[in-house]
């Protein structure tokens, strides 16, 4: 029985020549691509793989469903991983895992593999990700197999390898730092990124203009939603309109470089117990969080809010750790759809040189009402109300004075 396996393929040097080493070992080797966005040339690297051994190769355009299966549902979630990342590598691992898997079975194989190294996150992600998808397929991880990376300790033993097997290798300068891009963002982490003191140099950034030449004038853009999905991104500058969700998220995107939109620098916490420095860039997914966040105050329920709220953070965890495909996150996923389900309206934005203000807000589902919150109208409201309220209230806080006078007097 022939050994075959499905091998995540980008066409760069590492899996190249982890392609090769994996027909040396025997295996019949279908690479798979998948399209998130990356700026690639797969036709190139379709015609790369078949050189080098590959029996078969598949490229798959995964964009549309990376929008709408896993970037909506974490911006619905309002997830942001500690803080501050909008997790663009996370949330794609999963798109490219499901898709390797039924390939994997579609072909027959036995075996699913990829380039990923034995100390980030990646290896996590797709390996719990195909494990909840396919129990019976076999991973094979090079990179932490002794036999792989005892001889392969550096980029000149690949090199040395890519000439000896005749790989085609591009010849151009390695960049000084790692970076991993699909259509939400690109991430840039170690080389010269590795002192969390030094500044990352401006030309390395790809999808943002440096904020202080950004545009000079501010843009105003409208956002829709239903059940808190976007509908509809126009720029009430120059017109232009998309209700796509592959459309609306290259347009926001194009809005976020051009104003400076969507960078952060930050030190993580990897899963592995490692912690890491971090630059992002997520333009159109800034703007579009900005956005939902708006409209959910004005249309979901406070008690609501703050439970969902309090869910974010896991569900963030969640993804940044591999358990998309997971039932914790089947759990979570029905809790925040619930929470969308009135999530309707328009926000109004202004774009201007690194920041997105919000402007204005409407929804058919309001929640807010002008005549109960107005100082200048009683709007059905008895001031008189509150004093009830207040002493309710106030019944913990008086026993728990009570108490402390107690104890502050014994110990005179």
């Amino acid at each position: 029985m022939s050994k075959k396996v499905a091998l995540a393929y980008s066409g760069g040097l590492d899996t190249s020549c982890i392609l090769r080493w994996l027909i040396d070992q025997d295996y019949e080797v279908i690479c798979f691509m998948g399209n998130v966005g990356q700026d690639e040339d797969f036709e190139a690297a379709r015609e790369k793989a078949l050189k080098i051994g590959a029996s078969k190769v598949f490229v798959e355009d995964l964009r549309e469903e990376f929008v709408t299966d896993f970037i909506f549902p974490a911006i619905k979630a309002n997830a942001v991983y500690e803080g501050r990342y909008l997790l663009g590598t996370s949330l794609a691992r999963p798109c490219l895992a499901r898709r390797q898997v039924e390939v994997a079975r579609r072909e027959g194989c036995q075996f699913v593999s990829h380039g990923a190294t034995g100390k980030g996150n990646d290896q996590v992600r797709f390996e719990l990700a195909c494990y909840a998808l396919s129990p019976d397929l076999q991973i094979i991880a090079p990179w932490r197999m002794p036999e792989f990376f005892n001889r392969f300790q550096g980029r000149s033993d690949l090199m040395a390898y890519a000439q000896e097997h005749g790989i085609p290798v591009t010849a151009t300068p390695q960049r000084p730092y790692s970076t991993d891009e699909n259509l939400f963002h690109i991430s840039y982490e170690s080389g010269v990124l590795e002192d969390p003191a030094s500044s990352p140099p401006e030309e390395m950034f790809q999808m943002t203009l440096d904020a202080q030449k950004a545009a000079a004038e501010p843009e105003k853009v409208l956002l829709e939603f239903k059940d808190g999905i976007p509908i509809k991104v126009e720029s009430l500058d120059s017109g232009r309109v998309a209700t796509k969700p592959l459309e609306m998220m290259l347009f926001l995107n194009e809005l976020g470089k051009k104003h400076g939109v969507g960078r952060i620098d930050i030190v993580e916490n990897r899963f592995v117990g490692i912690k890491s420095r971090g630059v992002y860039e997520t333009p159109g997914g800034t703007i579009l969080r900005e956005a939902h966040r708006d409209i959910e105050c004005l249309a979901m329920d406070r008690e609501v809010m703050r439970l969902r709220d309090m869910l974010s953070p896991k569900f963030a965890e969640l993804v940044y750790n591999g358990f998309w495909f997971s039932p914790e996150m089947d759990f979570l996923m029905a809790a925040v759809d619930k929470s969308q389900e009135y999530i309707d309206g328009k926000v109004w934005l202004s774009l201007y040189r690194g920041h997105v203000t919000v402007l204005g807000r409407e929804s058919p589902t309001s929640l807010y009402d002008r005549d109960l919150s107005s100082m200048e109208i009683e709007g059905g409201f008895n001031p008189r109300d509150s004093e009830g309220f207040i002493r309710i209230n106030a019944i913990r806080l008086k026993a728990h004075r009570v108490i402390v006078e107690k104890i502050q007097s014994r110990s005179k």
